[in-house]
């Protein structure tokens, strides 16, 4: 059970990368933006109340504010792991496992957290010790 697990975490890690990408893209802006137009300028699916002539351009703001948010965050993502990518490689004692550690499985990095903490234990013993 646990391989088929693995699998599909494996299966789903992927698809969220894809549609991480796909999602931030300018492309997929346009698109959702020509939809939003057509939406709000077709008459079949726009009303004639005022309040619901809000409400739909509301919808239509948020639903682009999406698109915009995660391409800024996919910006962001990608520039903070090359720095701390860059101060990793920097220090000879530090421990390039950690390198790239957004391209691992949830699965390996919970493995590199765990070995970490013990590191951590053994360090704040060692402190005690000395204190």
């Amino acid at each position: 059970m646990k391989k088929k697990d693995r699998h599909f975490e494996k299966g789903f890690e992927k698809l969220t990368s894809v549609a991480t990408v796909i999602l931030g893209h300018h492309i997929t802006f346009i698109i959702a933006l020509c939809t939003v137009i057509f939406w709000l300028t077709n008459k079949k699916f726009y009303t004639e109340d005022l309040h619901y002539k809000i409400g739909d351009v509301i919808l239509g703001v948020t639903f682009l504010s999406f698109f915009i948010i995660q391409k800024s965050f996919n910006r962001f993502s990608a520039s903070l792991h090359l720095k701390i990518n860059e101060l990793v490689a920097s220090h000879e004692s530090a421990s390039n496992t950690v390198i790239n550690a957004e391209e691992k499985s949830e699965h390996e990095i919970t493995k590199l957290s765990k070995e970490y903490a013990k590191l951590e234990e053994i360090a704040s013993e060692k402190a005690d010790l000395i204190l």
